[in-house]
């Protein structure tokens, strides 16, 4: 008889990039190994949509009340599986009142925690949500979850003072089926740079604005941005789109550099490098800021480049080169590809999960 999980996590299946990069897109490969799987979302989608965005306070607070009757209800069907997987918290606001609860009626315990999301980062938009957030049951899962698995080296050390018991398994991506490589690496065409995050991390895509516009005089490039709609640089061709599934790999696939500019702030030192492996999956040779787990998945000038935060000159010199230089970009694109292939693909890591959920 097969073993049974329930997932308790924060957004609904298959809409929130910390989830379908992580575990989500392992669900195959656990049921193949005779694993049950049931997912419990806080959010139902309804929520998902309205609740990074501004206003929308009283339906925030509905379904908000809804998704605290639902973890009531987990709480009853949680002794009847064998491995309770929460992803980032089990309620988002107040005290671990129900983490402990959760803890008392699991027979296993298993956190998953993605990024430095403890220091309280959050988006504009959504400040009333980060306000109220218990950050201390992030630290209470942390202690006494069973296992815990984490994304990123600075990430696993800090959980280390906790609990002994961690993985680090970084975000991954489907090389074999959905990642596939089509860039020709020609200039036959207006050269693509590319952006892919979400209205919250937008902004760190202006840290380079200036950059970006001083080449956009030299050259007749296009920037795409994915994941805010409503992005625009004064004097830079954009086109902008916001995230959705169906989209994203096609919309990636059109970016012959990708850019990757982060603030030199702790909590980036807990993110996973995700856009510089979506990227670099694609065979798309990437410029990234020199900031955490980047120096994990980039080595500079290897497979792709790492520019010290906020180096103006750096980031002109070789999105420059790369704009000019197809066999660049090829030899960087092909790099990347395959260190993508042998470190952060689901077939380089789908092990590790296994091994987490059956206690080894």
């Amino acid at each position: 008889m097969g073993k049974k999980i329930i997932i308790l996590c924060p957004h609904p299946e298959s809409v929130a990039p910390g989830q379908r990069l992580k575990y989500e897109q392992y669900f195959s490969n656990w049921k193949e190994n005779g694993y049950e799987i049931t997912v419990s979302p806080f959010m139902t989608l309804r929520f998902w949509n309205i609740v990074y965005k501004k206003g929308y306070i009283l339906e925030k607070v509905f379904w908000t009340i809804v998704g605290y009757l639902q973890r009531i209800v987990n709480l009853f069907q949680l002794p009847f599986y064998d491995v309770t997987y929460v992803f980032l918290w089990g309620t988002p606001f107040g005290s671990p009142l129900y983490e402990k609860m959760v803890k008392l009626l699991s027979k296993r315990l298993i956190y998953d925690i993605d990024d430095m999301v403890f220091l309280g980062h959050s988006s504009d938009a959504n400040k009333f949500w980060q306000v109220l957030k218990g950050k201390e049951k992030m630290i209470y899962l942390m202690k006494s979850a069973n296992h815990v698995i984490t994304c990123t080296p600075k990430l696993d050390e800090f959980v280390k003072q906790y609990n002994i018991n961690t993985t680090d398994i970084s975000s991954t991506v489907d090389t074999t089926n959905k990642y596939i490589p089509v860039n020709t690496y020609k200039n036959d065409h207006q050269i693509i740079l590319g952006w892919s995050g979400s209205h919250s991390t937008s902004k760190y895509l202006y840290l380079i604005q200036d950059v970006l516009k001083d080449l956009a005089e030299k050259y007749d490039y296009k920037l795409i941005v994915m994941g805010d709609a409503s992005f625009q640089i004064s004097g830079v061709n954009v086109e902008a789109y916001d995230w959705a599934e169906n989209i994203e790999i096609n919309i990636l696939q059109k970016f012959d550099i990708g850019l990757y500019p982060l603030p030199d702030e702790e909590w980036v030192y807990g993110k996973s490098g995700l856009k510089a492996i979506q990227y670099m999956a694609l065979g798309i040779p990437t410029v990234a800021t020199a900031l955490g787990a980047n120096f994990r998945v980039i080595k500079n000038e290897e497979n792709g480049f790492l520019i010290k935060p906020y180096d103006y000159n750096e980031w002109k010199d070789k999105i420059e080169k790369l704009i000019t230089s197809e066999i660049l970009r090829k030899e960087l694109g092909f790099a990347a590809r395959k260190s993508i292939v042998e470190k952060y693909s689901l077939e380089a890591n789908k092990g590790k999960y296994l091994s987490v959920l059956q206690g080894n």
